[in-house]
């Protein structure tokens, strides 16, 4: 009797295993990937939001209806305004507005309250002409996406309210995206760098080259990371401008997270620096950098790419913990984790609770890098069918 053979069925989800053998040894592993990638929905938005972040932070003067200093004295530790059609009588507006501010103050806690004053009805202007602004500091332009006044020139418009010293929170949080996203990628560039090269040479050298960078690693692996960033952050000079801060924190994230990227680097060397193609590649001559970049990098790079923006959300974490704490990026410049400082007090936090709008953001972009994350590690690997 013959045994019979039990053949799993193939996964109905799985895009690879829909396509018929003869079309996918035809596909490029990048078409692969990309095959597998569409198939984690969840990460195909999160790498549409991403996008979205960073454009809207790159183009932060279009965006943000204000500057970073633009104040109004006029409504200081104001809530957010909501956005209407109808005016309280019932009247149908085409152009979305908003409603003025009126001030009183509590004669019994001595607090700011606001209310809405119907007479003061300022209609939502788009890719209107507003503040000036220099792009990058190389355009001179006062376009915006959008702004609010009345046929008089008078309005403001704060989605998200104002701040104890009457800044815009919106128009901060979009230029606090700019540095707190930025940081992220400089920070992973750099991390990037310092894994694949130390890595890279201690698994394909191996020897004394290899125990010295294992060493190296199990030191700065050992040093508990947040107190050094403080005590390294803290010991910047203070007469240092804010462009220095900016990439001198950029640096000390970096110096420490570039360990288990390192040791993930060597791991894949040591078991492709006897594989038939770098064999092949020694005998006819080839260097050393040759053979490292151009043959035995490339066969893991989109692992190490899936390893890297998994990191992001460590450095962004991390500076908006640093500056938070107050020893981080200083003003003038603006990140979320310097908008958060204000929040330390419970005071504030319970009296002006959208104070607490950028730490949304950072918790936006750190989920959205970490299903991307999650995304890509499973497209890394494309002739993984799941089994079958």
């Amino acid at each position: 009797m013959s045994e019979a053979v039990l053949e799993r069925p193939p996964d109905s989800q799985d895009p690879i295993a829909q396509v018929a053998p003869e079309e996918l040894d035809l596909l490029t592993p990048k078409q692969l990937a990309w095959r597998r990638f569409k198939r984690h929905r969840l990460a195909l938005v999160s790498g549409g939001v991403l996008i979205f972040m960073y454009f809207v932070a790159g183009f932060a003067e279009f965006f943000a209806p204000y500057a970073t200093t633009y104040r109004n004295v006029t409504a200081i530790n104001a809530p957010p305004m909501d956005v209407r059609f109808f005016e309280h009588d019932g009247t149908f507006h085409f152009r979305p507005f908003v409603y003025g501010y009126d001030l009183h103050i509590n004669e019994e806690t001595w607090a700011r309250e606001y209310s809405e004053n119907p007479e003061k009805l300022y209609p939502l202007r788009f890719f209107a002409r507003g503040d000036p602004y220099e792009l990058w500091n190389l355009f001179d332009g006062n376009l915006h996406l959008f702004i609010a006044e009345d046929e008089t020139g008078a309005g403001y418009i704060h989605f998200l309210g104002t701040d104890q010293l009457g800044r815009d929170v919106l128009s901060r949080v979009i230029y606090g995206g700019r540095i707190s996203l930025s940081i992220g990628m400089l920070g992973i560039g750099l991390t990037l760098i310092l894994g694949v090269f130390f890595g890279g040479f201690a698994g394909y050298l191996g020897g004394w080259v290899d125990r010295i960078v294992q060493r190296m690693i199990e030191v700065l692996q050992s040093l508990p990371t947040l107190p050094l960033w403080m005590a390294l952050t803290a010991a910047l000079p203070a007469h240092w401008s804010s462009l220095r801060i900016y990439f001198g924190v950029t640096i000390i994230l970096s110096l420490f997270g570039w360990t288990a990227l390192a040791r993930q680097v060597r791991g894949r060397f040591l078991a492709l620096r006897n594989e038939d193609f770098v064999i092949a590649a020694r005998l006819i001559g080839s260097g050393q950098n040759r053979i490292i970049f151009k043959h035995m990098m490339p066969s893991f790079m989109s692992h190490t790419i899936t390893t890297a923006t998994l990191a992001v959300p460590g450095v962004i974490l991390g500076e908006t913990a640093l500056s938070f704490l107050g020893i981080g990026i200083r003003p003038p410049i603006v990140s979320w984790g310097v908008l958060m400082e204000q929040a330390q007090n419970y005071q504030v936090i319970s009296m002006t609770p959208w104070i607490l709008y950028p730490g949304l953001f950072v918790v936006i972009a750190v989920m959205a890098f970490n299903v991307l994350g999650d995304g890509l590690r499973d497209a890394a690997d494309p002739y993984n069918t799941g089994g079958l």
